[in-house]
């Protein structure tokens, strides 16, 4: 992979210039080769992606489950397409074996995401438990989710997806 420069950051649905000017090399620690140029993001960085965050979390929060269904099978069509890029991305920044990146960490999300879907498809929103409770699924608002750079997208589909 060559040397790529991954400065923007995604927020609010679009790639963005940070307010951060703190660049940090990533390097292929298999190879030591340098892999690209990220920005470390400050205070205010992370302000705006909480609030982008939370307008979002406006409308997606009313979205019926069928509307859930289709952007979780969008997802997954997507991610099943770009498993092999996923894969080489993932190999050049933890310096896994291709193998390993296929097999373990690529399929892994995107088994996820199929059980998540199955998951939803049988899931109610209300359920009366045994002793008589009822459980209300709800989306409860924005959270940061800190993940380890050695399981980058399996780790990511646990956190998002649910």
């Amino acid at each position: 992979m060559s040397d790529r420069d991954l400065r923007a950051f995604f927020i609010g649905g679009e790639w963005v210039q940070p307010d951060s000017t703190a660049e940090f090399p990533v390097f292929n620690p298999a190879s030591e080769a340098r892999i690209g140029t990220i920005m470390l993001g400050n205070e205010a960085d992370v302000n705006r992606a909480v609030a982008a965050a939370a307008a979002a979390f406006e409308g997606y929060s009313r979205t019926t489950k069928a509307e859930r269904l289709t952007l979780l099978n969008r997802l997954l069509k997507e991610s099943a397409a770009r498993l092999e890029d996923l894969a080489r991305a993932m190999t050049a920044e933890m310096g896994a074996p291709i193998t390993m990146s296929r097999e373990a960490q690529a399929d892994a999300a995107v088994g996820h995401l199929k059980a998540f879907i199955e998951a939803l498809e049988k899931q109610e929103a209300r359920e009366t438990l045994p002793n008589g409770e009822i459980l209300v699924r709800e989306p409860i608002g924005v959270c940061g989710l800190i993940t380890p750079w050695n399981w980058p997208i399996y780790q990511i589909a646990l956190k998002v997806i649910p």
